[in-house]
Protein backbone atom coordinates (compact mmCIF):
# COMPACT_ATOMS: atom_id res chain seq x y z
CA UNK A 1 0.00 0.00 0.00
CA UNK A 2 2.73 2.15 0.77
CA UNK A 3 4.03 1.66 -2.65
CA UNK A 4 0.87 2.89 -4.21
CA UNK A 5 0.61 5.91 -2.16
CA UNK A 6 3.85 7.05 -3.03
CA UNK A 7 3.36 6.31 -6.35
CA UNK A 8 0.42 8.36 -6.60
CA UNK A 9 1.97 11.26 -4.61
CA UNK A 10 4.97 11.41 -7.57
CA UNK A 11 2.16 11.44 -10.61
CA UNK A 12 0.16 14.14 -8.18
CA UNK A 13 3.27 16.20 -8.24
CA UNK A 14 4.33 15.64 -11.90
CA UNK A 15 0.85 16.60 -12.62
CA UNK A 16 0.87 19.97 -10.55
CA UNK A 17 3.94 21.12 -12.15
CA UNK A 18 2.65 20.84 -16.06
CA UNK A 19 -0.04 22.45 -14.68
CA UNK A 20 1.80 25.52 -13.04
CA UNK A 21 3.71 25.43 -16.47
CA UNK A 22 0.68 25.89 -18.17
CA UNK A 23 -0.59 29.25 -16.28
CA UNK A 24 -4.17 27.76 -15.45
CA UNK A 25 -4.26 29.98 -12.30
CA UNK A 26 -3.13 33.06 -13.59
CA UNK A 27 -5.45 36.56 -13.54
CA UNK A 28 -5.10 38.07 -16.15
CA UNK A 29 -7.81 40.71 -15.49
CA UNK A 30 -5.57 41.84 -12.63
CA UNK A 31 -2.82 42.41 -15.03
CA UNK A 32 -2.26 46.00 -15.88
CA UNK A 33 -1.78 46.77 -19.40
CA UNK A 34 -3.13 47.95 -22.82
CA UNK A 35 -6.22 46.84 -23.76
CA UNK A 36 -4.85 45.70 -26.62
CA UNK A 37 -2.90 43.39 -24.96
CA UNK A 38 -6.41 40.98 -24.00
CA UNK A 39 -6.60 39.07 -27.50
CA UNK A 40 -2.50 37.83 -27.32
CA UNK A 41 -3.47 36.60 -23.74
CA UNK A 42 -6.78 34.87 -24.99
CA UNK A 43 -5.23 33.46 -27.71
CA UNK A 44 -1.72 32.08 -25.25
CA UNK A 45 -4.79 29.94 -23.20
CA UNK A 46 -3.26 26.10 -23.13
CA UNK A 47 -5.31 24.15 -25.76
CA UNK A 48 -7.98 21.67 -24.58
CA UNK A 49 -5.82 18.83 -25.69
CA UNK A 50 -2.79 19.54 -23.47
CA UNK A 51 -5.43 19.58 -20.70
CA UNK A 52 -7.22 16.23 -21.85
CA UNK A 53 -4.03 14.21 -22.24
CA UNK A 54 -2.56 15.38 -18.61
CA UNK A 55 -6.37 14.02 -17.33
CA UNK A 56 -6.21 10.91 -19.34
CA UNK A 57 -2.47 9.95 -18.48
CA UNK A 58 -3.41 10.49 -14.70
CA UNK A 59 -6.12 8.15 -14.78
CA UNK A 60 -4.09 5.59 -16.73
CA UNK A 61 -1.30 6.23 -13.91
CA UNK A 62 -3.57 5.23 -11.58
CA UNK A 63 -4.77 2.43 -13.21
CA UNK A 64 -1.48 1.05 -13.29
CA UNK A 65 -0.91 2.14 -9.82
CA UNK A 66 -4.02 -0.01 -8.88
CA UNK A 67 -2.81 -2.70 -10.83
CA UNK A 68 1.33 -2.47 -8.83
CA UNK A 69 -0.54 -2.13 -5.80
CA UNK A 70 -2.49 -5.47 -6.39
CA UNK A 71 0.97 -7.06 -7.46
CA UNK A 72 2.53 -6.68 -3.82
CA UNK A 73 -0.53 -7.23 -2.24
CA UNK A 74 -0.56 -10.59 -3.71
CA UNK A 75 3.23 -11.05 -2.42
CA UNK A 76 2.24 -9.99 0.91
CA UNK A 77 -0.69 -12.65 1.36
CA UNK A 78 2.14 -14.86 -0.54
CA UNK A 79 4.76 -14.94 2.25
CA UNK A 80 2.26 -14.51 5.14
CA UNK A 81 0.62 -18.07 3.84
CA UNK A 82 3.94 -19.76 3.74
CA UNK A 83 4.76 -19.05 0.50
CA UNK A 84 8.53 -18.24 -0.36
CA UNK A 85 10.08 -15.07 1.22
CA UNK A 86 9.88 -11.96 -1.11
CA UNK A 87 7.38 -13.63 -3.06
CA UNK A 88 9.79 -15.63 -5.02
CA UNK A 89 6.77 -17.64 -5.85
CA UNK A 90 5.09 -14.80 -8.17
CA UNK A 91 8.24 -14.37 -10.40
CA UNK A 92 8.23 -18.03 -11.51
CA UNK A 93 7.51 -17.27 -14.93
CA UNK A 94 10.63 -16.79 -16.91
CA UNK A 95 11.50 -13.78 -19.18
CA UNK A 96 11.84 -14.70 -22.48
CA UNK A 97 15.27 -12.76 -24.36
CA UNK A 98 12.79 -11.61 -26.72
CA UNK A 99 11.10 -8.96 -24.32
CA UNK A 100 14.47 -7.54 -23.70
CA UNK A 101 14.17 -6.59 -27.69
CA UNK A 102 10.68 -5.44 -27.51
CA UNK A 103 12.00 -3.18 -24.88
CA UNK A 104 14.83 -1.90 -26.73
CA UNK A 105 11.85 -1.52 -30.00
CA UNK A 106 9.46 0.39 -27.61
CA UNK A 107 12.73 3.10 -27.05
CA UNK A 108 13.67 3.41 -30.48
CA UNK A 109 9.45 4.53 -30.99
CA UNK A 110 9.91 7.06 -27.91
CA UNK A 111 13.49 8.72 -29.70
CA UNK A 112 11.98 8.57 -33.24
CA UNK A 113 9.13 11.04 -32.16
CA UNK A 114 10.98 13.05 -29.92
CA UNK A 115 12.85 13.41 -32.98
CA UNK A 116 9.29 13.60 -34.81
CA UNK A 117 8.30 16.57 -32.31
CA UNK A 118 11.99 18.35 -32.96
CA UNK A 119 11.66 18.38 -36.71
CA UNK A 120 8.05 19.76 -36.40
CA UNK A 121 9.22 22.87 -34.25
CA UNK A 122 12.09 23.41 -36.82
CA UNK A 123 9.62 22.88 -39.70
CA UNK A 124 11.39 20.05 -41.27
CA UNK A 125 8.62 18.33 -42.97
CA UNK A 126 10.70 15.27 -44.20
CA UNK A 127 12.51 14.48 -41.19
CA UNK A 128 8.89 14.78 -39.23
CA UNK A 129 7.89 11.73 -41.71
CA UNK A 130 10.58 9.93 -41.09
CA UNK A 131 10.47 10.15 -37.00
CA UNK A 132 6.77 9.42 -37.32
CA UNK A 133 6.60 6.50 -39.63
CA UNK A 134 9.68 5.31 -38.25
CA UNK A 135 7.60 5.52 -34.27
CA UNK A 136 4.25 3.89 -35.35
CA UNK A 137 6.25 1.19 -37.42
CA UNK A 138 8.34 0.30 -34.10
CA UNK A 139 5.42 0.53 -32.66
CA UNK A 140 3.44 -2.27 -34.19
CA UNK A 141 7.19 -4.14 -34.03
CA UNK A 142 6.67 -3.50 -30.39
CA UNK A 143 3.06 -5.09 -29.98
CA UNK A 144 4.09 -7.98 -32.63
CA UNK A 145 7.00 -8.80 -30.50
CA UNK A 146 4.40 -8.86 -27.29
CA UNK A 147 2.41 -11.61 -28.89
CA UNK A 148 5.52 -13.61 -29.46
CA UNK A 149 6.02 -13.28 -26.02
CA UNK A 150 2.88 -15.12 -25.14
CA UNK A 151 2.88 -17.46 -27.93
CA UNK A 152 6.32 -18.80 -26.63
CA UNK A 153 5.24 -18.70 -23.11
CA UNK A 154 1.85 -20.59 -23.87
CA UNK A 155 3.66 -22.90 -25.52
CA UNK A 156 5.80 -23.74 -22.99
CA UNK A 157 3.06 -24.34 -20.73
CA UNK A 158 2.56 -21.11 -18.87
CA UNK A 159 -1.21 -20.16 -18.42
CA UNK A 160 -2.28 -17.57 -16.88
CA UNK A 161 -4.93 -19.75 -14.77
CA UNK A 162 -2.21 -22.12 -13.69
CA UNK A 163 -0.13 -19.43 -10.70
CA UNK A 164 -0.56 -16.02 -10.01
CA UNK A 165 2.75 -15.11 -11.78
CA UNK A 166 1.36 -15.95 -15.01
CA UNK A 167 -1.81 -14.04 -14.00
CA UNK A 168 -0.37 -10.71 -13.44
CA UNK A 169 2.45 -10.91 -16.03
CA UNK A 170 -0.32 -11.35 -18.84
CA UNK A 171 -2.53 -8.88 -17.24
CA UNK A 172 0.10 -6.16 -16.97
CA UNK A 173 1.46 -6.52 -20.51
CA UNK A 174 -1.89 -6.97 -21.84
CA UNK A 175 -3.24 -3.82 -20.25
CA UNK A 176 -0.23 -2.09 -21.83
CA UNK A 177 -0.42 -3.42 -25.14
CA UNK A 178 -4.21 -2.15 -25.26
CA UNK A 179 -2.28 1.51 -24.55
CA UNK A 180 0.07 1.31 -27.14
CA UNK A 181 -2.81 -0.22 -29.66
CA UNK A 182 -4.86 3.02 -28.89
CA UNK A 183 -2.06 5.52 -29.18
CA UNK A 184 -1.31 4.30 -33.06
CA UNK A 185 -5.06 5.03 -33.64
CA UNK A 186 -3.69 8.87 -32.94
CA UNK A 187 -0.37 8.35 -34.08
CA UNK A 188 -1.49 7.12 -37.36
CA UNK A 189 -4.29 10.18 -38.02
CA UNK A 190 -0.93 12.33 -37.36
CA UNK A 191 0.74 10.25 -39.61
CA UNK A 192 -1.65 10.64 -42.71
CA UNK A 193 -2.03 14.14 -41.94
CA UNK A 194 1.87 14.46 -42.38
CA UNK A 195 1.99 12.83 -45.84
CA UNK A 196 -1.34 14.38 -46.85
CA UNK A 197 1.30 17.87 -47.05
CA UNK A 198 -1.38 19.26 -43.78
CA UNK A 199 0.65 22.51 -42.95
CA UNK A 200 3.33 21.73 -39.92
CA UNK A 201 2.08 24.11 -37.79
CA UNK A 202 -1.15 22.62 -37.44
CA UNK A 203 0.66 19.26 -36.70
CA UNK A 204 2.94 20.34 -34.54
CA UNK A 205 -0.27 19.92 -31.48
CA UNK A 206 -0.70 16.18 -32.67
CA UNK A 207 2.99 15.87 -32.64
CA UNK A 208 3.33 16.73 -29.27
CA UNK A 209 0.86 15.03 -27.94
CA UNK A 210 2.24 11.38 -29.43
CA UNK A 211 5.32 12.57 -28.25
CA UNK A 212 4.28 12.88 -24.53
CA UNK A 213 1.66 9.79 -24.34
CA UNK A 214 5.02 7.42 -25.66
CA UNK A 215 7.38 8.69 -23.42
CA UNK A 216 4.79 8.00 -20.76
CA UNK A 217 3.76 4.89 -22.23
CA UNK A 218 7.77 3.50 -22.19
CA UNK A 219 8.18 4.82 -18.58
CA UNK A 220 5.14 2.97 -17.29
CA UNK A 221 6.78 -0.22 -19.64
CA UNK A 222 9.91 0.05 -17.60
CA UNK A 223 8.16 0.39 -14.15
CA UNK A 224 6.40 -2.97 -15.20
CA UNK A 225 9.78 -4.35 -16.37
CA UNK A 226 11.14 -3.67 -13.17
CA UNK A 227 8.60 -5.34 -11.48
CA UNK A 228 8.55 -8.91 -13.57
CA UNK A 229 12.27 -9.07 -13.64
CA UNK A 230 12.41 -8.37 -10.09
CA UNK A 231 14.84 -5.21 -9.89
CA UNK A 232 11.96 -3.51 -7.60
CA UNK A 233 12.79 -5.71 -4.65
CA UNK A 234 15.17 -3.31 -3.34
CA UNK A 235 12.55 -0.38 -3.71
CA UNK A 236 10.11 -2.17 -1.75
CA UNK A 237 11.99 -2.74 0.78
CA UNK A 238 12.86 0.51 1.07
CA UNK A 239 8.96 1.91 0.94
CA UNK A 240 8.40 -0.63 3.57
CA UNK A 241 10.90 0.48 6.07
CA UNK A 242 9.91 4.09 5.57
CA UNK A 243 6.39 3.14 6.83
CA UNK A 244 7.29 0.80 9.46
Amino acid sequence: MSVIILFLAVIAVIAGWWLSQQQLMAKPWLDVGSIGDLPARIGSSVPAAKVGLGVFLAVVGCLFALLVSAYFIRIDINATNGGATNGTVLRAMPIPGLLWLNTAVLVGSSVALQCAQIAARHGQRDALRDGLLFGGVSALAFLAGQILVWRQLVDAGYFAASNPANAFFYLLTGVHGLHVAGGLVALGKTIAKAWQGVAIGRLRLSVWLCTVYWHFLLLIWLIILALLTGWADDFIVICRTLVI
